[in-house]
């Protein structure tokens, strides 16, 4: 089913206040819900008779796996004469003449934040320091072909942010800070399918994405915005007309300045030259907990027959999961799942390998993946970092990420002159069975794997941190007992590092106006400063950023 299921009787003109009723049908999947199935709910709920219901429409719908395998339906009923009260997306306004509000960052944050200057009358000025989606998408099968990373055009960096390639996943529990409708409502405006307005865990598709990211920025160009790819922010200077944004034009060679009396940065979780930015003029930082561990990829039919109780068929939504339990007084947990997906390096600079999985709308490969990490605090980390002050968990991941590309160099096969005797992708991803993992031994062989650049066998259990790999092991066996049959197995394969669930600092900032404490007028804002964890609640904190720059502005 696709979109929303509704039916209307003729209401005519009449308009009365809405007293609708909510209820819900649950189905077997593959027996259809049809027209009279909700005409006869309907009338039950009301306690009317089936001609007297005039509209009857699915406002959510979910699969429930818990016994047999289900579709929940939660259904909303009106009575003749009344009338829904539908969401409606607020207009765009040509803000061509108006004034300017600098966004940092082309990610789910500083596309919404975008957005919602338009419906303000605020003209926004994206600066982004990777391509347009189109460009963006040559540099990452590159960079999958050869290892090679272009620090500003990869997986994290570039038009739509890593969003756009990790299949869209638009789930969040964040419903506190905003209103979600006017995000998924856009995404459908901008050519994403209807049906995520209906699915309790929506999703776009790597696929789709990039052209839903588009028509976006084509949107905010035609109403008088601006948008400069290829533009590296390295600085922001306080000055009594407002914030003077430095920065390098990466293909001309040259410096531009932008000025406002607003900036809203929304950079992403590994711009770590932003934090460079900070730490450099005083303004304050501060550590915050991470979360690190491994990609985990089984065979999506393991997969689907241990979510479906072995019952699954063809015809059921490809199976996803997720966990969440305590290990050691840490919370070990999965992130990101991607269902009939593929994993694909998100390395953002050169020497290390890090792992993220993506899937496309179909989600029809024959893989699933997911990040398996631990919590981590500051306080965790061995005592030499110490010494990195607020960049600690910072040099904690990149050390770890180091590793894992050390480890696979290392096994490049040399002669005796030291010279590499085959030519091998350095972004191979030390990788290890599940099982063996747990018992710390190094796996003789490795299953087949999405991940393009190769995996090289390796004692992941070694190359985590000890607090990290210690969880893990014993996480894996207790998921697989109890929550999710056959996950435990030797035929998943575990590759590190997944490393990247969240920024390893916070940009602080005044929980009322939302502005930097130092910094009036800098609003830090998503994933990049702390404050958001996904598409959507990185899009809802850009909205509010939005709204508090707007009331400054006038």
């Amino acid at each position: 089913m696709r979109g929303c299921i509704w039916f209307q009787n003729d209401v005519g003109n009449n308009q009365f206040l809405v007293t609708m009723k909510e209820f819900e049908i649950a189905l077997k999947i593959g027996k259809p819900l049809t027209e009279e199935i909700l005409r006869a709910e309907a009338s039950r709920a009301l306690g009317v008779k089936p001609e007297k219901v005039a509209i009857v429409r699915v406002v959510r719908r979910s699969v429930d796996a818990r016994q047999d395998v289900l579709y929940r339906y939660r259904v909303e009923a009106y009575r003749e004469g009344e009338v829904p009260q539908d969401y409606v997306l607020p207009e765009y306004r040509d803000v061509s003449g108006a004034q300017p509000v600098i966004i940092v960052g082309a990610g789910p944050a500083g596309m919404f934040a975008a957005l919602k200057l338009l419906t303000l009358g605020l003209r926004p000025v994206v600066l982004e320091r990777g391509k347009d989606v189109h460009r963006r998408k040559v540099d990452m099968a590159s960079l999958s072909r050869t290892g090679v990373v272009d620090p500003d055009s990869n997986y994290c960096f570039g038009e739509g942010g890593a969003g756009t390639f990790s299949d869209g996943k638009l789930f969040t529990r964040s419903s506190k800070r905003g209103d979600i409708r006017e995000v998924l409502h856009q995404l459908v405006r901008f050519g994403a399918d209807p049906s995520i307005l209906l699915d309790a865990h929506p999703h776009i598709g790597s696929d789709r994405l990039p052209s839903v990211v588009e028509n976006i920025r084509k949107c905010i160009v035609s109403h008088g915005g601006e948008y400069h790819f290829d533009t590296r922010v390295k600085d922001i200077v306080q000055t009594p007309d407002g914030l003077v944004v430095r920065a390098d034009d990466l293909v001309e060679g040259i410096e531009k300045e932008f000025i406002a009396r607003n900036v809203i940065l929304a950079s992403g979780h590994s711009a770590k030259d932003i934090f460079n930015i900070f730490r450099d003029k005083g303004w304050k930082i501060e550590p915050k907990g991470i979360a690190m561990g491994v990609r985990v990829e089984h065979p999506q039919w393991i997969i689907n027959q241990g979510r479906y109780h072995g019952k699954y068929q063809p015809f059921m939504p490809t199976a996803e999961y997720s966990f969440v339990t305590q290990v050691e007084g840490r919370g070990v947990f999965s992130f990101c799942m991607c269902p009939g997906g593929i994993l694909v390096p998100a390395a953002t600079g050169p020497d290390s390998v890090v792992l993220n999985g993506m899937s496309n709308s179909g989600r029809n490969s024959k893989w699933a993946n997911a990040g398996v990490v631990v919590q981590i605090e500051p306080e965790d980390l061995p005592e030499e970092y110490s010494e990195y002050g607020v960049f600690s968990m910072l040099y904690f991941q990149r050390d770890v990420e180091r590793k894992m590309y050390m480890y696979s160099r290392s096994k490049v096969r040399r002669d005796r002159q030291g010279r590499p005797v085959e030519e091998v992708n350095l972004l191979r991803a030390p990788a290890q069975r599940m099982m063996d993992f747990c018992r710390g031994e190094v796996s003789s062989t490795l299953p087949a794997t999405s991940y393009h650049p190769g995996v090289i066998s390796a004692p992941l259990h070694e190359l985590l941190p000890e607090h990290v790999a210690m969880r893990l092991r014993k996480a894996f066996p207790m998921v697989g007992g109890k929550m999710i049959k056959g996950y435990y197995t030797n035929d998943a394969l575990l590759l590190g590092v997944e490393s990247r669930t969240s920024s390893p600092v916070r940009i602080p900032r005044n929980p009322e106006t939302l502005e930097h404490e130092q910094v009036p007028g800098l609003y830090p804002c998503g994933e990049g400063a702390g404050y958001a964890g996904g598409i959507v609640s990185s899009a809802i904190d850009g909205i509010n950023c939005a709204m508090a720059a707007a009331g400054r502005s006038f």
